[in-house]
């Protein structure tokens, strides 16, 4: 299986770092992961107009990889910046986290809620889901409490502050999985995983997952054209 290629759409290289070590984590041994950072931007996605302008830079590092050395694309925000123009325009898949998050949270007609940091993303948020076809499921973002800067600066702050919102989806939302929605949240994600009797869903594995099996997918369908072009070919 030739790298998936993990696009961070905001510029902290850090941050890129950490979601490809984790995406590296949850993917099989002789699966490699690689990463690309925004050039430019902003260093946490926190709002509507930083997430829309985040698209361009996400849509130009996806053009310019190279669609021979790769098996898929991650888009690694919650929000799937430039998502569907690159599907529609690539000829390998691409995945954002929020889709690949939301897809495994719907399993079996659960009820979901989405817990994250950022207060300016809650109407986008809602959109995405209603556009991704799952609004009937979706029981609403549940905040962590606090400024986001402060609040995402201070890792065991963050870590309890997300616990913290988990336990009120599930008590106040009836919420049946739960997913920890931004890239730049992956580290806590997993560590919270263990600590609810409902699912936890970490967006970042979710999208390996899902960009390999479509990956495999478009490889079968390749050679199974191959195989026609060639029995035509030969007037078979």
């Amino acid at each position: 299986m030739r790298p998936l290629l993990l696009i961070n759409p905001n510029t902290n290289s850090r941050t890129t770092q950490e979601m490809v070590d984790i995406a590296q984590r949850s993917a099989d041994p002789d699966q490699l992961v690689e990463g690309a950072t925004a050039a430019s931007g902003a260093s946490l996605i926190s709002d509507s107009e930083k997430l829309s302008a985040s698209e361009a830079e996400v849509i130009s590092l996806a053009r310019r990889a190279d669609p021979e050395k790769y098996s898929g694309i991650i888009i690694s925000a919650f929000g799937d910046p430039g998502l569907r123009e690159l599907q529609n325009r690539l000829s390998i898949p691409v995945t954002g986290i929020a889709e690949a998050g939301i897809f495994e949270a719907v399993q079996d007609g659960r009820r979901f809620s989405i817990v994250t940091t950022t207060p300016d993303l809650v109407s986008a948020i809602g959109k995405l889901v209603e556009d991704y076809g799952y609004a009937d499921q979706f029981a609403g973002v549940r905040l962590t409490e606090g400024d986001v800067t402060s609040v995402m600066s201070q890792p065991a702050l963050l870590e309890t502050s997300l616990a913290q919102a988990c336990r009120i989806a599930i008590a106040e939302d009836a919420a049946e999985a739960i997913i920890i929605g931004g890239g730049p949240l992956a580290v806590h994600a997993a560590a919270l995983r263990t600590r609810f009797a409902v699912p936890i869903i970490e967006p970042v594995p979710a999208a390996v997952r899902l960009a390999v099996e479509r990956a495999r997918v478009g490889a079968k369908a390749a050679r199974r054209e191959a195989a026609v072009s060639r029995r035509s070919a030969s007037g078979q």
